[in-house]
């Protein structure tokens, strides 16, 4: 893992592969880290240089000064590219919130992006769990966001994923740790509240973006699992009819997070949609 400073902000970012590959980035999901796309880096680096970005205020990444917003978050992924010195068109994957990210990408960068892949992600449908929800009122939300532990990480933990085993020791501590970073509250208070609230993701923002994007047609495979909690399996009914060019799956017996519950599946289903594309 390494650190950055992108504009005075310390960015932490894990890239393997070749260098000279075609670049492959992979951004996760609203408090999470770039850990969620581990497993992807050895299922595809021997072809690609792959980089898994904390984006800013999440993971052990410092925030922005502005506030947090989709593009904030997006803005700040084309810089800690351009940081590396990679200004190619890229390989986006994005896991719930960083799919919505990855879509504002795309929209404002069209020609540095060369696929989209969509995992399960916010921007489809109103519907989300009610942990989210809760953390949209007013005092509430800071209150849990204050006391992720050993006692209530396991619990969030568990929400991801269709097979309990994948909740970890390693997982456990990797959420505590996160959540006592200095940026980690206000940061996702911010991006939580500027997405929806008690009634739900809104619309205004999904609608705006969903007609931003969808005229920039590129190669895209939208994937969801049939058993997530977070957000239900049925937005992907939704993102098909918004991407009608787009390759989609349902994984059966999967939560959240495919690229952790089906690595080996998920991997063989995106290498010939990037392989299509010339280097």
């Amino acid at each position: 893992m390494n650190f950055i400073k992108v504009r005075s902000t310390s960015i932490r970012l894990h890239s393997t592969g070749d260098p000279s590959a075609p670049p492959v980035v992979l951004l996760h999901g609203i408090g999470r880290s770039l850990e969620d796309w581990s497993p992807q880096h050895s299922r595809f680096e021997s072809d690609y240089r792959v980089i898994s970005i904390d984006m800013p205020g999440f993971g052990l990444s410092g925030r922005m000064p502005e506030t947090t917003t989709l593009p904030v978050l997006a803005d700040a992924v084309w810089a800690t590219l351009d940081a590396l010195g990679e200004t190619r068109p890229v390989h986006l994957m994005g896991n719930s919130l960083g799919g919505a990210v990855s879509m504002t990408m795309l929209a404002a960068a069209p020609d540095r992006v060369a696929t989209l892949t969509l995992v399960n992600s916010a921007g489809f449908g109103r519907e989300v769990t009610m942990a989210l929800r809760i953390l949209a009122l007013p005092g509430l939300g800071k209150q849990m966001l204050r006391h992720i532990d050993r006692h209530t990480a396991p619990r969030v933990e568990r929400t991801l994923f269709a097979d309990r085993a994948l909740v970890t020791p390693e997982r456990v501590e990797m959420a505590i740790r996160i959540a006592r970073q200095p940026d980690f509250a206000p940061v996702y208070l911010e991006i939580a509240r500027a997405l929806g609230g008690f009634r739900g993701i809104a619309a205004p923002w999904r609608t705006e973006l969903l007609a931003s994007v969808t005229p920039h047609v590129k190669p895209t495979m939208i994937v969801w699992g049939d058993r997530d909690a977070i957000l239900p399996s049925h937005h992907l009914t939704a993102a098909r009819t918004a991407f009608p060019h787009a390759q989609s799956h349902l994984f059966p017996r999967t939560g959240h997070m495919p690229q952790i519950e089906r690595p080996d599946e998920f991997a063989a289903l995106i290498h010939p949609m990037l392989a299509s594309v010339p280097a």
